[in-house]
């Protein structure tokens, strides 16, 4: 085990990782964001991510997964850290500590310049919701997500965790609709809405095409809506009126994977 043992909330590393877990602006100033809890650290492992430094609870240190993930944490010379329970507590974002954080660099995946399946993101504000959707798409086989302004932060903690690995494997991109038009002149762009006419496994998602997820009060927003190239819809039994985001755009990738893999 380290020698080190940080005891202090006011420590530079703590305040850093406090940094990164409440303020999108820090997370985009230092580049760096946190990863908590033993599954998310391997998964950016498994993605070649090399963490900066780990902060551990001692008292997690002896818990099997916990000890043998520091041991191929340490074999890679990524410095190991113990703090007090008073620390953890104050570095973490969740109810239930899992004892072990990492920070490591923000995700920059290159973009496909000619993608075959993407995920545009319009006014998602659940940050809970994004990252499923983010999980959803990586599933799927999608090349990539587009962030529109109006989305919540894809690396806010709670992100993340419902994420499960997938900021690690999928490309993102912040972009506008102008910005859109100009780098996919070509690519029809499908708006899940409720009210839509056209059912969703209609469409030819055999060709290179995206899907546009609207956020979960209002909907898409009407430069999205413009931006459309057809509004489709999942026909629904019970007078059910809609569905979840996360839950329509899983329906409908999932469509796209299907047709894809008959194909």
């Amino acid at each position: 085990m380290s020698d080190l043992l940080i005891t202090s909330l006011h420590n530079p590393r703590v305040k850093l990782v406090r940094a990164l877990q409440t303020q999108s602006k820090a997370r985009r100033a230092e580049k760096r964001l946190v990863l908590e809890g033993t599954r998310l650290i391997a998964d950016a492992l498994a993605a070649d991510v090399q963490p900066d430094f780990i902060l551990y609870s001692e008292s997690f240190a002896h818990n099997p997964s916990t000890s043998q993930l520091l041991t191929q944490l340490r074999a890679l010379d990524v410095p190991c850290i113990a703090v007090t329970e008073a620390v953890m507590a104050h570095m973490a974002q969740t109810q239930a500590p899992q004892g072990i954080l990492a920070v490591v660099p923000l995700p920059e995946l290159p973009f496909p310049s000619s993608p075959t399946l993407l995920l545009a993101l319009d006014g998602v504000s659940e940050a809970g919701n994004l990252g499923t959707l983010l999980r959803s798409a990586a599933a799927a086989g999608a090349d990539g997500v587009l962030m529109l302004p109006n989305c919540v932060d894809p690396f806010n903690p709670k992100a993340l965790r419902s994420g499960m690995g997938a900021h690690f494997r999928l490309p993102l991109k912040h972009s506008t609709w102008q910005q859109i038009a100009a780098d996919f002149p070509n690519l029809p762009f499908y708006l899940a809405d409720a009210s839509a006419t056209v059912p969703y496994y209609t469409v030819n998602w055999r060709h290179p095409a995206a899907l546009i997820i609207g956020g979960e009060a209002h909907g898409a927003t009407d430069a999205a809506r413009r931006h459309a190239s057809q509004a489709i819809s999942i026909p629904m039994a019970n007078a059910t009126e809609s569905l979840n985001a996360a839950v329509a755009a899983a329906v409908i990738l999932f469509e796209a994977r299907r047709q894809r893999t008959l194909a």
